[in-house]
């Protein structure tokens, strides 16, 4: 058997007549073009090329030799279209699984222009409180905020860091002023709840004595983004989404404990299925591209 370099190295230099040329065409040194011809020749047991001071000129073998090749790359050109054509047009539904937070304000532009850009994929976004399992099938792609996401066959990217801390509305700093010290945080009331994130908010509140603050809660995450952008008082929301809110002011820095990463994920399985490829291919250049800004 051959390498199919060394083949596609006999193609340009029987089109060239010197491996220089054939070196250019390839993008690779000349050395190269010269080492995989030899290889060829040694593959096939045949020898394919004069060697002359002018250059390399075709045996009456490798000429014979020449339709072959030609069609072999022919065959190669061909495939590679219809794996292209294929990836371009590829359709149906991909899951996406998030936190709801993140599917109502994030996440609307960027798959109003997924779908422009492949109206072929239909996306289902899950909200659930609960991280799905990649592993059994439940969804295809998940979004997290996590230190460091577990599960088996896990594949992705940590897309930027994604700390948790403390923010008020501008609207209610210049009534209330802002804290800057979490002895400061005890005079001001906070908003509560957010579904699956209550749980470590709540652990947070109970750390700095602050569960008795909590004058409202809500069941979901985007509640409680509803609740402090209308100035009922403080909350906790991840800063790869407050930051980039323009009525809100972040409170207090993080601490370096409280800092997560926000996480593109799916299963190895489905890591080069045409439709999910594409689909993490576009939230990857999204995100990260808002990461940046």
């Amino acid at each position: 058997m051959f390498d199919w370099n060394d083949l596609k190295s006999f193609l340009a230099v029987a089109e060239s007549g010197s491996t220089l040329s054939a070196a250019q065409a390839l993008r690779v040194s000349q050395t190269t073009v010269a080492r995989r011809i030899a290889a060829l020749e040694e593959a096939t047991g045949l020898s394919l090329f004069e060697r002359r001071q002018a250059g390399y000129a075709l045996t009456p073998v490798g000429e014979a030799m020449l339709a072959s090749a030609l069609a072999v790359r022919d065959a190669a050109d061909r495939f590679g279209e219809a794996a292209g054509a294929k990836s371009r047009d590829a359709g149906g539904t991909v899951s996406v699984s998030t936190m709801e937070i993140f599917a109502v304000t994030i996440l609307p532009p960027i798959l109003r222009d997924l779908r422009a850009a492949h109206p072929g994929i239909h996306i289902h976004l899950d909200t659930s409180d609960e991280p799905r399992d990649l592993s059994s099938g439940a969804t295809d792609i998940a979004i997290r905020s996590s230190k460091q996401p577990t599960g088996a066959g896990l594949v992705g990217r940590r897309i930027a860091d994604n700390p948790w801390t403390v923010y008020s509305s501008r609207d209610y700093a210049d009534r209330h002023g802002v804290p800057h010290t979490r002895e400061e945080l005890a005079t001001h009331p906070f908003i509560g709840g957010g579904g699956g994130v209550w749980e470590p908010y709540q652990a947070w509140l109970r750390q700095y004595g602050l569960e008795d603050s909590v004058v409202m809660q809500y069941d979901t995450a985007s509640g409680l983004l509803a609740g402090v952008r209308a100035g009922m008082g403080l909350t906790i929301l991840p800063a790869f989404l407050a930051d980039r809110e323009p009525d809100l002011i972040r409170c207090i820095p993080p601490k370096a404990e409280d800092t997560t990463g926000l996480w593109l994920l799916t299963h190895e399985r489905l890591r080069r299925v045409p439709r999910i490829r594409i689909v993490l291919d576009f939230l990857a250049a999204e995100l990260t591209k808002l990461g940046r800004g």
